[in-house]
């Protein structure tokens, strides 16, 4: 896998640099369509659940989630997708020296796969952090698998607000086989804007070793299930 090793020196860069990555063509296409098709068939078999935010209104957010090993009937390249995520952050560590991403990030561990569908509608998702509280999220990993899409014509648009960008905004189209890499903490408050066409998306979330377990101690229980 070597082409994951290169990807994973760009997202080392461009976290250093900007604080967020943006990869497309990350699985190609065929693998990318397989997935597509597994997350419909998921969806159309009921699993999914709707989304929630503990201590918010539920006007927060309006999509609906369920959440994968890859373990999981009809997951196999959905599976491909989370190992191949795994080796990009795994590998996170060899490439960072020399950049500025802090001495003491130490990823260790992660949440299972959240996938997410924003069933049309308007269905969105309000501006927030991933991360506000040192939970212990420190890498927001973000799949895409939405074919044609047209962010003129249907919205969903990923926005992120990053902080150390004055009065700017970034903001991403969720375009089939585009993977998206940023910090989870209060550097990058984003939104799902209003999307008027079923919108899906994986997501995982890799943890700070540190960071979580003083979480875990603090709250005396997981905050998020991981492995």
């Amino acid at each position: 896998m070597e082409w994951l090793i290169d990807i994973c020196q760009c997202v080392v860069r461009d976290l250093d640099k900007y604080g967020i990555c943006v990869v497309d063509n990350f699985m190609g296409k065929e693998r990318a369509e397989s997935i597509h098709r597994s997350v419909v068939s998921m969806y159309h078999s009921g699993v999914f659940v709707e989304g929630e935010t503990v201590g918010l209104k539920s006007n927060v957010r309006s999509d609906k989630i369920t959440w994968v090993d890859g373990s999981e009937n009809n997951c196999v390249h959905i599976a491909f997708l989370i190992a191949a995520v795994d080796t990009i952050i795994m590998n996170f560590m060899r490439f960072k020296k020399g950049a500025q991403l802090g001495s003491q990030l130490n990823i260790g561990g992660r949440t299972k796969a959240m996938i997410s569908c924003y069933p049309g509608n308007g269905s969105h998702y309000v501006k927030h952090v991933d991360n506000p509280n040192q939970d212990g999220r420190c890498i927001t990993t973000t799949y895409y698998v939405n074919k044609d899409w047209d962010a003129k014509e249907t919205g969903g648009l990923l926005r992120i607000f990053p902080q150390t960008w004055s009065n700017k905004v970034v903001d991403i189209e969720p375009i089939l086989d585009r993977m998206v890499f940023f910090w989870s903490d209060r550097r990058n408050p984003h939104e799902v804007q209003p999307s008027f066409r079923t919108r899906y998306a994986i997501t995982i979330w890799y943890f700070d070793a540190k960071e979580r377990e003083e979480a875990k101690l603090r709250n005396n229980q997981p905050l998020i299930k991981s492995h």
